[in-house]
């Protein structure tokens, strides 16, 4: 597969993810009020956050190349303490008062955060014997410690390194080997299985699990039980990440140039969500359960939050650059190389 298809597979995939990741916002308030919609979220967290974790980790090979680490931290901790005082902000108006940190990072940063964290410790465990094994028993233990939680984002940092070591260590081929008749084929089988089964067999309890931000402790489990009921957890998430990446159109679509701007997505779309639900609109869909609606309003979100002219918008308050100081930068950096 050339380089063009391999582009299109993997920006086709960012984009469908922060697609949902939008989705499930829309939906979370109302997935008690119905059975299907609380079957579709279940489903969705099984695989989307770890997916877009396994695609982080694998593209971020350069992890020992001198200065990648300092690129990581600019590129994400500037957006995430912006976006930090601008929650704090907005939760300070919203209820009247609000305690300023950052290190509990508000709603959506906690990926942020923890992907810091990730480049941090694949540092460290790309030069180990038998990392993803060491990385899995952390995911594993760290529900034992108490008070582990939304600070630093710890527990989902931990949780979820074993699928970003994972990415690490797959290369292309790998994903490519998804995109087989007969593989894409199963897997859509099984996709349609486990969301069936989700209708039926999920547990009230297990959503809890897939967020991955509460010790064993809070989640009212049993040391003996609690290892085995994450390895499960483990496995569903590993399935379904996988399916869904044999699944993914590797040809180009009208979507795809989106693929590598779900950063802003990301970023952005939490704001919308929390304005929406004040409207008349959100009433409206509550009311008549019409949340077939939150589909195509997820859609125009994301498509919208992805476009050129939001883009440049929003390009100096998360890159604190824009378009005019980068020509600006490049023409003094060609100056400078000329003289």
């Amino acid at each position: 597969m050339n380089k063009q298809k391999r582009e299109y597979y993997f920006d086709n995939a960012k984009f469908i993810l922060i697609f949902l990741v939008v989705f499930g916002h829309f939906i979370s308030p109302h997935k008690s009020n119905s059975d299907v919609l609380y079957t579709v979220y279940n489903f969705i967290y099984t695989f989307h956050m770890p997916a877009f974790i396994l695609i982080a980790g694998f593209f971020s090979k350069s992890i020992l190349k001198e200065g990648y680490l300092k690129k990581i931290f600019k590129k994400i901790l500037i957006p995430y303490f912006i976006f930090q005082m601008i929650y704090f902000a907005f939760y300070t108006v919203k209820n009247g008062s609000e305690t300023f940190t950052l290190f509990d990072p508000y709603w959506t940063l906690w990926f942020l955060l923890s992907m810091v964290l990730w480049n941090v410790l694949l540092f460290v465990f790309a030069r180990m014997k038998y990392p993803l094994v060491i990385a899995l028993a952390i995911g594993l233990v760290a529900g034992y410690i108490q008070d582990i939680g939304t600070f630093l984002s710890l527990s989902r940092t931990f949780v979820f390194f074993p699928v970003f070591l994972l990415g690490y260590y797959l290369k292309k081929e790998h994903f490519y080997a998804l995109l087989r008749t007969d593989v894409r084929i199963a897997s859509g089988a099984i996709f349609a299985s486990m969301l069936i089964s989700y209708y039926f067999f999920f547990p009230d309890a297990a959503k809890e699990w897939l967020l991955a931000s509460s010790s064993y402790e809070e989640l009212g489990v049993g040391a003996e039980q609690a290892i085995l009921i994450r390895l499960l957890m483990y496995g569903l998430m590993f399935i379904a990440t996988f399916s869904f990446m044999a699944l993914v159109p590797r040809r180009q679509l009208f979507f795809t140039h989106m693929g590598g701007r779900t950063l802003y997505v990301y970023l952005l779309h939490g704001f919308v969500v929390k304005l929406f639900s004040i409207t008349p609109f959100y009433d409206a869909i509550q009311d008549t359960g019409s949340y077939v609606l939150f589909l195509a309003l997820a859609a125009a979100v994301t498509l919208l939050l992805a476009s050129k002219p939001i883009i440049t918008v929003a390009q100096p308050l998360i890159e604190l650059r824009t378009n005019l100081l980068q020509k600006y930068m490049n023409r003094t950096r060609n100056t400078a190389d000329a003289s």
